[in-house]
């Protein structure tokens, strides 16, 4: 009679013992000729994504659905405030909307303070 080999039950369960240990870092330790000012300029080619945030409003799910084409939103924000710039989601600047040519634009109002420091 042939043989077959177990296949495990739904309720089987491997169990493997993992074992964990605090990482080890070596301390950092400021480079010889080096200031805390340390240019930057090697960061001034790096693309960054500024996203302008015109308002927001809240709407139930049921709303959202029904919403289609020729539809409006009003926004919370009156027209006449300024508008958010950010940057992976952390305002920065507060602008105006302008239109330069054929396309929308924004004209910095305000540099917002840095988050937790000062501005250098």
């Amino acid at each position: 009679m042939p043989t077959t080999a177990e296949t495990p039950t739904p309720d089987a369960v491997d169990v493997k013992e993992i074992l964990a240990k605090m990482a080890e870092f070596a301390q950092l330790l400021p480079q010889p000729g080096s200031t805390s000012n340390a240019s930057l300029d090697f960061l001034r080619d790096v693309p960054i994504t500024i996203s302008a945030q015109l308002g927001h409003t809240t709407l139930p799910i049921g709303e959202i659905l029904r919403l289609g084409p020729g539809a409006v939103v009003e926004l919370s924000e009156p027209v006449d405030q300024p508008i958010q710039l950010m940057v992976r989601g952390v305002p920065f600047a507060t602008a105006e909307v302008v239109v330069v040519e054929d396309r929308f634009a924004v004209r910095i109002k305000s540099l917002l303070p840095p988050r937790g420091g000062k501005r250098p």
